[in-house]
């Protein structure tokens, strides 16, 4: 039995070490409730086996796929040492439930645990658009398993009963310009005083002269998300929440 485990062990550094050494993003495939579905992965060579790293999972934006963000988190991942996951949606112009998740998602997060050395309790989410949409809806109904969420234009319908789903206040962080038309800032004012005013506290910050399009101003950003993404952790190992859809 310990030759097994010694064996599985170091099969599984082996293959983290052959997949950093490469540096650079890879197309990844998983099956998740039987379909194949395509996600892109990058580790930074930085990653040690003995410090186990904190994992973003991308939601892209509607028209596009996981590429459009991990690429632009890239340079940032290997200069902060957290490894990216952003899979493709079902139907790349939309995220919805349950297709995307979030049996989905973390299909994908356990799968990357058993190849990477990942903490368990800094798995973050980070939306764009209608990314962003859906990280807020998943981190209400996974509050337990992921330790916090950054979002890039997007928000809450409003009411949203998904509110009343979340067994822990999440943190969350919303971007967004003041000349952003998909998503104006009353509409997005709006998710985060109703979240507030259900206990939560959402950290809002309204980019000037900006529109909706994101990826011209990633960088800056991208690492306004990480500064607050970086600071929590889950007290306790994640819980997940299986939730039963109908057909």
């Amino acid at each position: 039995m310990k030759r097994h485990i010694l064996l599985t062990t170091t099969l599984l550094l082996l293959s983290f070490t052959a997949a950093a050494a490469k540096d650079d993003i890879t197309k990844e495939l998983i099956t998740s409730k039987g379909k194949t579905r395509a996600y892109y992965l990058y580790v930074p060579s930085t990653i040690k086996p003995s410090s186990p790293a904190p994992l973003i999972v991308m939601l892209h934006g509607s028209g596009h796929v996981g590429m459009s963000l991990v690429e632009k988190w890239k340079d940032l991942a290997k200069k902060e040492g957290f490894i990216i996951a952003g899979p493709d949606s079902l139907d790349t112009r939309v995220w919805g439930m349950p297709q995307d998740g979030p049996d989905y998602l973390r299909d994908l997060v356990e799968e990357l645990k058993t190849k990477y050395p990942i903490n368990p309790r800094r798995v973050y989410l980070f939306g764009h658009s209608g990314g962003a949409i859906f990280a807020l809806e998943m981190s209400l109904m996974e509050s337990k398993y992921f330790a916090a969420t950054a979002i890039h234009a997007g928000a809450l319908p409003p009411n949203s009963d998904l509110i009343d789903l979340a067994q822990r206040k999440i943190p969350i962080s919303i971007q967004v310009g003041d000349s952003d038309q998909s998503f104006p800032l009353k509409v997005v004012r709006a998710t985060r005083d109703l979240l507030n005013s259900n206990g939560f506290s959402v950290e809002l910050t309204e980019i000037p002269g900006h529109d909706h399009w994101y990826y011209d101003l990633a960088p800056k950003i991208n690492l306004r998300a990480w500064e607050f993404l970086k600071k929590y952790e889950l007290e306790t190992d994640p819980v997940y929440r299986t939730f039963q859809f109908n057909n």
